[in-house]
């Protein structure tokens, strides 16, 4: 099973460091780790995918709650949050090839950010599935680069929204 872990955490030097060796520590393993200042800038949103049994998830959080510079953790649930992550992705085309590349990345409202004389850079940002997709498709392509921001989220609504 995986479970998302949204993190509010003190924007203080350190903080990714504490939080990584925690799961390192104990043998967890990270599987996606997005860290951003929110809008107030004396904290940090931190959202972590880890997986494991429903034993292991739970000693997960319970470990993260001890953190002094965790103050808020929130499970994002697929059907009561937002999730997106971004990808770029260089791919080497032909002159004759480039219209259907760009096509088939409109079609995952994807962007052409670059383009040169032999590839393209798409941006594109979904869900996990939807960027997975879009990367099976271009199976026929050479990819030359591609970097993925790993996953990061909300919850919806603002009933649960804490202030701190």
């Amino acid at each position: 099973m995986k479970k998302v872990f949204s993190l509010l955490v003190d924007n203080n030097p350190g903080v990714l460091s504490r939080v990584a060796g925690l799961f390192s520590r104990r043998g967890y393993n990270i599987e996606s780790l997005t860290v951003g200042e929110t809008a107030d800038p004396r904290y940090s949103r931190m959202t972590v995918v880890a997986s494991g049994d429903d034993q292991i998830l739970d000693q997960i959080r319970k470990q993260l709650a001890k953190l002094i510079d965790v103050a808020d953790i929130k499970e994002l649930e697929s059907e009561t949050s937002v999730c997106r992550e971004l990808v770029l992705i260089k791919v080497r085309v032909a002159d004759d090839q480039r219209q259907s590349v760009i096509t088939m990345a409109n079609v995952f409202r994807g962007k052409t950010v670059d383009v040169g004389t032999d590839s393209l850079i798409i941006e594109l940002t979904g869900n996990q599935s939807k960027l997975d997709a879009f990367i099976r498709l271009l199976k026929d392509y050479e990819i030359l680069e591609l970097a993925r921001t790993g996953i990061t989220g909300l919850s919806r609504g603002s009933d649960d929204v804490r202030y701190l």
